[in-house]
């Protein structure tokens, strides 16, 4: 369950609210529809990992600017997929905890 089902009304309206931005060591790039990223940092482990991303995941990285909000984003989600609200919540919060565990993104 990487959505926020379960969580406090309290605990999903804060992480909703949190802002992310993008780490200035990742690369992205689309290349025929699918979103890479690539870590420039200098140890070797991080260089040798590339991320592929499907196209949610990829706008999904598009729209995280710091400006918006984890809601706004999950918001822009459900209007340009189909997709039902938890469907898109669970992705997006679980997109997000796996790009912080990666350190591509960090909160603002």
């Amino acid at each position: 369950m990487d959505g926020l089902e379960g969580n406090t009304d309290a605990a999903r309206s804060a992480y909703l609210g949190r802002r992310f931005t993008k780490d200035p060591s990742i690369v992205s790039r689309n290349i025929a529809g699918e979103f890479i990223l690539v870590p420039l940092r200098r140890k070797v482990a991080d260089v040798e990992s590339i991320y592929t991303m499907n196209e949610v995941g990829g706008r999904i990285w598009e729209l995280v600017d710091g400006e918006r909000s984890v809601g706004e984003i999950l918001g822009m989600v459900i209007e340009e997929f189909e997709v039902q609200p938890a469907e898109a919540e669970a992705d997006v919060v679980g997109f997000l905890r796996q790009l912080e565990k990666v350190q591509a993104v960090k909160e603002v």
